[in-house]
């Protein structure tokens, strides 16, 4: 969400739109994400929504900003059970908007492109992904949207490999990496190794691994450990695949929510090695959900 740091003033320049002491207080809710506290900041979103509308004047931008912002902790956090029709909701409310208060339903987007991803609803999160995209490119005149851009790249490229699309997984992954920075890059890096995975390029997935890459933020916890695991055991390197497909699990297990669907994935995922069983056939080698 770092494109809306960059437009929160935008906001607030629409007619009763976003105070300034409103900013400030979603300033701090941004930076609080940034560092992983996702519980306070939606324990915080979810109260500043649910204030009386004459503690937020006429305007219905700061309840939308503060659901989303509720919403999207609850996403990256992992807490997805019943989030999907409250994304829903906001979509249909935002789609009514026009100008820089759509990017808002650009974040909405994404997150329910995520939330599909961890249902494995891989063509519908496709589809919504690729909306975003279109929605971006009509949006570019107004405000930077490069980061969400990304980040529905990051979910593409997931979708795509959900399906066995690993080839064009890689394409979009490998093409969008060189400009991506922080959580985007670390979060393409791992696309891109399990679109090799996925290929059964298992020595390019591993070297692949092995490149500079930012570290992952709270929410991308067990993914690196997951494709790197999933390399080493396409490459019958079992006791070093163990290894760090018990890391992905104690990763998953102590960031994330315990319905977080990447937990039941690193869990199958260190099985299937302890197992000794080979690994699996498209469209699953690597897996490894948002």
């Amino acid at each position: 969400m770092e494109f809306i740091q960059r437009n929160i003033g935008l906001f607030g320049r629409t007619a009763g739109g976003i105070s300034r002491a409103q900013a400030t207080v979603f300033r701090g809710l941004l930076d609080q994400l940034a560092t992983g506290e996702y519980e306070e900041v939606e324990a915080r979103a979810q109260a500043l929504a649910a204030r009386p509308r004459r503690v937020w004047d006429r305007s219905p931008e700061p309840v939308w900003m503060a659901r989303t912002f509720a919403l999207t902790a609850a996403v990256l956090y992992g807490r997805r059970e019943h989030v999907l029709p409250e994304l829903e909701a906001l979509t249909a409310a935002l789609r009514q908007t026009s100008g820089s208060v759509r990017t808002l339903l650009l974040v909405v987007r994404v997150n329910r492109a995520v939330v599909l991803l961890g249902q494995e609803r891989y063509a519908n999160a496709e589809s919504e992904a690729a909306g975003v995209l279109r929605e971006v490119t009509r949006l570019a005149h107004l405000t930077r949207v490069a980061d969400i851009e990304l980040s529905a790249l990051a979910c593409l490229a997931e979708a795509l490999c959900g399906q066995g699309r690993f080839e064009e997984a890689e394409a979009v992954a490998r093409g969008n990496l060189p400009r991506a920075t922080g959580n985007r890059a670390a979060s393409l890096r791992s696309l891109l190794v399990r679109s090799l995975n996925g290929q059964g390029r298992y020595e390019e997935a591993l070297a692949e691994s092995r490149q500079p890459t930012p570290p992952a933020s709270r929410a991308g916890s067990g993914q690196s450990a997951m494709v790197v695991a999933a390399a080493l055991h396409g490459l019958g390197r079992r006791d070093e695949a163990e290894m760090m497909a018990r890391q992905a699990v104690d990763e998953c297990e102590q960031f994330l929510h315990p319905t977080h669907p990447r937990i039941r994935e690193a869990r199958d995922l260190l099985a299937q090695i302890t197992a000794g069983d080979p690994p699996p056939e498209a469209p699953d080698a690597g897996a490894g959900s948002s």
